[in-house]
């Protein structure tokens, strides 16, 4: 039986397709085709070329127009291409058509991802999170996969054996996916004896989109050495590290980042990663300020942790990383044009809606350690307020300490 995760070769020469409809303008649509590419890249691909085609929907049977396809299908020609990434999830028989067109590998949206995360997982944990959104991807797609088989017309006693060798698959692949999921639930059982042997702890969680410093901050919080690298989806596995900020210890999770257009059953197999944020007292949001559609990671994250997580009625705080990295480039007087985001100072940006979050939001460079004491100084009564609520009797001790503390920075 053919497996999901395709072979391929390190750097392979990449074309990203994708569409411009009523739904995704010309400048979302570049957007998630830069998103595309920086995939692509970290799954070891080399984007060559970006193909995108205005069209009110997807074409049911080629995705992109027969011409736009043909396009396609002479750029690949004329310049050795090897594989073809489509931006949106591509139903069995579209993948069937492009690939009998174009002549080379074909993934869409989704396999890109799963191929990642099948290289990233390292833990049993998330290997079989990743296995289990691998077959529930695969099993819609079995009759693509035997189209070399002998076929011969469906009816009573006329079935051939490529319809024989599907029901078969289908049988073993449901077993395994049955299988997978009673794993995870034994995993579950664990990862929750796991959290009640922790005590009453504090627990914070940081989440955030993919790549926006998230295991930089726990490294530099927790002085610990969680793997970081500017790759998405560098972490898959959830750490937890024990944070001591003064004199106040709680946890700190370190859990997997999210994505716009995330498959819903790839979501639902992380669903064991994903209880470190229901279960968590306090989420730390990461946004990199420096990305130019922070916003919409935001909006992204936010509707993920509400729909799955159930997290909308968690205090969070709001952290922009990554002011180091972030480009203004002034407007000319005579520049009448729009003002683009780009124009807009960091000072400036701070005073638009941010400053109405108030305290409940702060910007840092985890890179470069900077406002790293301020974040910590926040972290700290946030966590208090929380333990306080749970332990009434320590109130006396903090203010003792927090009077201490003062006394100490007025010598």
């Amino acid at each position: 039986m053919k497996d999901i995760i395709l072979s391929r070769q390190e750097n392979e020469k990449t074309i990203l397709v994708g569409l411009i409809t009523a739904s995704q303008n010309e400048v979302k649509a570049n957007e998630y085709l830069d998103e595309l590419a920086f995939l692509a890249e970290t799954a070891g691909a080399e984007p060559v070329k970006k193909f995108l085609q205005k069209i009110d929907q997807p074409n049911s049977v080629t995705f992109v127009g027969v011409g736009k396809l043909a396009e396609i299908k002479q750029y690949i020609d004329e310049n050795e291409i090897e594989l073809a990434i489509f931006d949106d999830d591509l139903s069995p028989k579209q993948l069937k058509n492009i690939e009998n067109e174009l002549q080379i590998k074909v993934l869409d949206r989704t396999t890109l991802i799963l191929d990642i995360f099948a290289a990233r997982a390292q833990t049993a944990t998330a290997k079989t999170q990743v296995e289990l959104a691998q077959y529930q991807y695969l099993l819609p797609r079995l009759t693509r996969l035997w189209t070399h088989l002998e076929r011969q017309k469906g009816g009573i006693g006329m079935r051939g054996p490529g319809e024989t060798q599907i029901e078969t698959d289908r049988r073993i692949i449901l077993d395994k996916i049955s299988r997978l999921k009673n794993q995870l639930k034994d995993i579950d059982k664990q990862k929750s004896v796991q959290r009640k042997n922790r005590g009453k702890m504090v627990r914070v969680a940081l989440v955030g989109y993919t790549n926006v410093g998230k295991s930089t901050l726990m490294n530099l919080l927790s002085k610990s050495e969680v793997f970081a690298e500017n790759k998405l989806f560098a972490t898959l596995d959830t750490t937890v590290r024990k944070v001591i900020v003064d004199n106040l210890p709680f946890l700190m999770a370190d859990t997997v980042g999210f994505i716009r257009k995330l498959p819903t059953h790839l979501v639902e197999s992380f669903k064991s990663t994903l209880d470190e944020v229901r279960e968590a007292d306090l989420l730390v949001h990461i946004v990199d300020i420096s990305h130019p559609t922070f916003e919409d990671q935001i909006e992204v994250v936010n509707k993920t942790l509400n729909e799955v997580c159930g997290a909308e009625h968690k205090p969070v705080l709001l952290v922009f990383n990554k002011i180091d990295a972030y480009r203004h480039v002034p407007k000319d007087e005579d520049d009448l044009s729009p003002i683009k985001k780009e124009n807009i100072s960091l000072d400036e940006l701070k005073q638009t809606y941010m400053s109405k979050l108030n305290d409940n939001c702060i910007f840092i460079s985890a890179k470069n350690k900077e406002n790293i004491d301020a974040l910590k100084d926040k972290l700290y009564e946030m966590v208090k307020e929380i333990h306080i609520q749970r332990f009434p009797y320590n109130d006396f001790l903090f203010q003792k300490y927090d009077e201490e503390s003062a006394e100490e920075q007025d010598v």
